[in-house]
Parts: C-alpha cells; structure tokens; sequence
C-alpha cells in the first residue's frame, strides 16, 4: 500500500506541438494541504484538468488511492472519491442554495440524512443564511462559497480547488481562507492558485510550476523567498 493520496508518474499532456506538461512528477500525502503555484501557461491548471479528468494525459500515470484514473470519466473520478471545484461555478442560477445542495447530494437516498449533511456543511462552510437564497441573485463570492459548499458535502477523500479566491473581496477571501484551513483538519486538499497573498494565508507545502515541469516544491516560505520562483513571476527567463 502506498504511502500517497494521489501519484503522477511522468505526466506529460501535448496539444499539437505545445507541451502544456512535460514529464510532471508528483506526490500528495493523506491529510496535506498543498497549493500548485505559477504564472499563466505554467502548467498548473492543466496538471489539475489531468488530475480532475476533463484531460486525457498524452503519457504518464496518475494513482489515486492506488488506482490508476487517467484518462477516466470525470464521473467516475468523483465517484473514487475526488471533490473538485472549478474557476466558474457550476451551479443552477434558479434554485435556492439548499436545492443545490439537495442535488449535489442526490445518491444519498435516506432524506433525513442527505438534510443533516446539508444543515452541517452549510453550517461549517458559514453560509446559513443563504439557505434560501436564488443562486442567480447572489454576488460573485457568495456563489464561490456554494459550490464550495457542495464539493464538500460528499465527503470526498480529496478536495481539489482551482482558484477559489479570484474575483473575491478581501473579507470574503479571509473568510475562504479560514474555511480552506478548517476543511483541512478533516480533508486532503489541493488548491491551484497564483496569487501569492492568498497561498501565504494558506499553505503549508508548495509546489511552483514552470514551462509545463515542477520547478521546485517545499515550504510557502521558503517557496515565497525563492529568488529563481519571483523572477519566473516577473517573466525573467530560466532554463
């Protein structure tokens, strides 16, 4: 058994004569909090559609819970138990909050217990009081924090987030920041990202994409401090 959540062996993905991923080797611990770091056209965002299965990889391997999910369903990757919450929230614009919910939760068949789920992951995601809100009224964050809201609700062994903070205001990326680090206690998480501040308020390990490779990975501070991953940001050339 291995010691891992999720393995990449030797991912690599070619569209055309494009390497978006070139070789990306990866590893992620049961119970880590890991942020995927880089500037646009790194890599980061189509390692994560590899990982989610809206990508077939052009080669390589990706283990979740031992078993090898490329090029799977994306059905079937949450079915294994991957949470993922996508840059746009997917999300029906007519119904209430809790109709949302009630759907993301659909194959719990008992109701009594698919409405205790609901009321918990509301209550531990803070957002009670847009129980009965129409999703295509809410603000931008508000909707970000429902579809947060339900990737959790399922109880996935990983949670994968792209970008949850963009377009947030600044109480409302403090809050997501606070309810990335409770969810933690509880769950494996990945979340893509390139805004710095943001994965300073969060991360632990850090994992900074360059050119379709991992350029490095260690801790946010040491990651942050880096001299060569502030000039990939700054555009400055490396090999």
């Amino acid at each position: 058994m291995s010691d891992y959540l999720l393995e990449a062996q030797d991912v690599a993905m070619h569209f055309g004569g494009v390497k978006a991923l070139d070789g990306v080797d990866f590893r992620l611990k049961k119970g880590e909090l890991r942020c995927l770091l880089g500037p646009n056209g790194a890599g980061k965002t189509t390692f994560f559609r590899c990982l989610t299965g809206t990508h077939k990889p052009t080669r390589g391997r990706i283990l979740f819970k031992g078993a090898d999910i490329a090029g799977k369903e994306r059905h079937d990757i949450a079915r294994a138990g991957m949470g993922v919450k996508t840059q746009v929230p997917s999300l029906f614009d007519g119904l209430t909050a809790h109709e949302n919910l009630w759907l993301a939760l659909r194959t719990v068949k008992n109701a009594a217990e698919r409405e205790a789920r609901i009321v918990d992951t509301m209550e531990r995601v803070g957002i009670g009081a847009l129980r009965t809100g129409i999703l295509g009224r809410m603000a931008h964050g508000q909707r970000q924090l429902v579809e947060l809201a339900m990737v959790v609700a399922s109880d996935p062994d990983l949670v994968l987030l792209d970008e949850p903070a963009a377009g947030m205001t600044d109480s409302e990326v403090e809050r997501l920041a606070s309810i990335i680090r409770d969810l933690n206690r509880t769950h494996t998480v990945v979340v893509v990202e390139h805004d710095m501040h943001f994965i300073r308020m969060i991360a632990d390990q850090v994992t900074v994409f360059h050119q379709g490779r991992i350029l490095t990975e260690g801790h946010v501070e040491h990651i942050l401090a880096d001299q060569t991953v502030r000039d990939v940001y700054l555009g400055k050339k490396h090999a």
